[in-house]
């Protein structure tokens, strides 16, 4: 068989398979009981199956459903260690008697709404394979081989992105400004890194989360991934380039192949906001300012009501110890306790017992602890606890937080901070000190009581001690905002409120009250530029006036400025202003002043139409 013929057994073969994939989709969408993969499982699905079974037990979330039986039937007696969220629901489900899968629950149509999604991203995948081994033909001799697929190329971002119109992004531009306003108040520069990185730099830094890392092929030789987050980035540029002390920040996309949730500002490539303070200094001084800032950032924001969680690793080790934890089990509990903030406890205990091999007697002794939050009070109790007393890793750790508190009251945030022990964080790179903004609804509108996390970060003493060839340890802490959680509040807020966002920074906008007078307007805006003002104008010839004035309403220009002939030969113009609508007489040689007075009026009385 030659190379064409393969390549066009291939293209036939790739149709067959979408073709089965659509066929079964819309045969099961008409039935009472949707189920997806009404095919033959091929291997290809697997990896969708593994990527959606990450972060739950089963597919309907924490209880088993016909789902996991029908699917589990289907696979058989698959080879699936290379998958390890696969293998460990496999495995869970085999478990169970051929009768008790039987018996399970009928498949919640709601929860089922997440599996459609990902056949649907299975066939966009299978759809993109099919198109790519056309585009090989084509390559191959100008021609297209012929299939029986009608294939209907839809235009559409990749899964977990979006696309930000100019609303949009007027909102996000001012949110940034606010943050970098912030991080400059307290010192720092700033610095970029390439948005992908060697991947052996990344690798084994974010625990269970490094499924999540975007590996590239090979490109000239390196072996590359997307960067997951900028902190890990940040220690290699330390590393590399011999700094032991500086105070930064970062703003820039990361990625992770993560399951998204749009609504809730979660997506696979987002903006990332990190100050980070690298240097030796005394404990929890720079820690607290980290939690300072980010007071003062939600604040600046008037997002909601907020809360700060902070807990320390150590005393989580102290902990886990303290309840029979065995070591080398330390990282994959903390990883299921930082599950908590959207899990009950119930079912992070089940994960513990069932999935990871602990104890339920050490189970329930970490679920007295970690159901408890506070203040200065609480770490006065935990002190003198008979458990966590004995322990030196979590005496240090209380310690460490009762001395960050104080510092929190200095700071006028300690009503804004709450010391709590289900906070975890399964990032491995923490080593001390670590910390989580958490919005708060408003239970009396209906709203959600926790939001969701906007922040967090942490201290990372042993993190560039990695990157360095002789292991020169720069101790660090920093902080991390998830900006598109913000917007996402945001966006909803001005919604509700039926807010318009005033998406250009143009002062005025200069009329022509008469025909042929297109010169003029031309001459008045380049005198207007030179000024340093910001100025739009019709780029028809002949504009009627009260459709550039209703230009101006619409997109929320404070001032438009008038010419007509007898204005020209007068040397004056008209300054309208756009919200009141009152017209002022103006002489051509005094209206920047004029205009820029009034401008700084608008500005400082937080009049600006917006």
């Amino acid at each position: 068989m030659s190379a064409k013929e393969a390549l066009e057994q291939q293209v036939k073969d790739q149709a067959d398979m979408v073709r089965k994939l659509k066929a079964a989709k819309e045969s099961k969408e008409r039935d009472k009981e949707w189920v997806p993969f009404q095919v033959p499982l091929r291997a290809e699905l697997y990896p969708h199956l593994n990527n959606y079974l990450s972060e739950r037990s089963y597919f309907n979330g924490y209880q088993p459903s016909s789902v996991d039986n029908y699917l589990f039937e289907c696979l058989g007696a698959q080879e699936l260690l290379n998958l390890p969220h696969l293998h460990r629901w496999y495995r869970h489900i085999g478990s169970y008697s051929a009768q008790e899968r039987g018996s399970f629950r009928a498949s919640d149509p709601a929860e089922l709404q997440h599996l459609k999604h990902c056949v649907q991203s299975q066939i966009a995948e299978e759809v993109s394979k099919l198109l790519d081994l056309k585009a090989q033909l084509v390559a191959e001799d100008g021609t297209v081989a012929p299939t029986n697929v009608n294939q209907k190329f839809t235009l559409k971002t990749a899964k977990g992105t979006r696309d930000y119109s100019p609303e949009q992004m007027a909102l996000r531009l001012s949110v940034l400004n606010k943050i970098v306003a912030v991080f400059k108040k307290h010192g720092a520069v700033t610095i970029d890194t390439p948005v992908f990185e060697l991947k052996e730099v990344l690798t084994g830094k974010y625990g269970e989360d490094s499924k999540l890392i975007y590996d590239l092929k090979d490109q000239g030789g390196e072996i590359l991934s997307l960067r997951y987050d900028l902190t890990v980035p940040f220690a290699r540029y330390l590393a590399m380039n011999k700094i032991s002390n500086i105070k930064r920040y970062h703003i820039a996309k990361v990625y992770r192949r993560d399951n998204p949730s749009m609504s809730r500002g979660r997506y696979r490539e987002f903006y990332q906001c990190d100050f980070d303070i690298a240097g030796a200094f005394d404990p929890m001084i720079p820690d607290a300012e980290c939690i300072k800032i980010v007071a003062e950032i939600l604040d600046s924001l008037n997002v909601a009501s907020y809360v700060v969680k902070v807990n320390h690793r150590l005393l989580l080790d102290g902990m886990f110890e303290a309840c029979g934890v065995p070591l080398d089990s330390f990282r994959s509990i903390c990883s299921a306790v930082d599950k908590l903030d959207k899990a009950s406890w119930q079912d992070v205990k089940k994960e513990m017992v069932e999935e990871k091999g602990l104890s339920e007697a050490a189970a329930d002794q970490i679920g007295e602890y970690v159901k408890l939050n506070g203040g200065k009070e609480l770490v006065e109790k935990l002190l003198n606890d008979d458990k966590l007393s004995k322990n030196k890793s979590a005496l240090e750790g209380l310690e460490a937080i009762k001395l960050l508190l104080g510092y929190c009251e200095i700071f006028y945030i300690s009503d804004k901070v709450s010391f709590d022990l289900s906070l975890a964080r399964g990032l491995d790179y923490y080593t001390g000190v670590i910390y989580e903004a958490v919005l708060l609804g408003d239970a009396s509108k209906g709203e959600e009581v926790s939001v969701g996390s906007v922040a967090g970060g942490g201290r990372y003493d042993n993190l560039v001690s990695m990157f360095d060839v002789k292991n020169k340890q720069v101790p660090c802490v920093g902080v991390s905002l998830g900006v598109e959680r913000l917007f996402a509040v945001l966006e909803q807020k001005i919604h509700a409120a039926n807010r318009k966002v005033r998406t250009t920074e143009v002062d005025a906008y200069v009329c022509t009250a008469q025909k042929n007078l297109v010169e003029e307007r031309l001459k008045l805006c380049n005198q207007l530029w030179e000024d340093d003002f910001k100025v739009e104008y019709s780029y028809k010839k002949n504009p009627k006036l009260l459709a550039q004035l209703q230009y101006c309403e619409e997109n929320s220009i404070p001032f438009a400025i008038i010419l007509g002939e007898s204005e020209i030969k007068n040397g004056v113009v008209k300054l309208r202003n756009v919200l009141s609508r009152e017209e002022t007489e103006v002489k051509r040689s005094a209206l920047a002043d004029e205009l820029r007075r009034r401008l700084g009026e608008l500005n400082l009385n937080g009049t600006v139409p917006a």
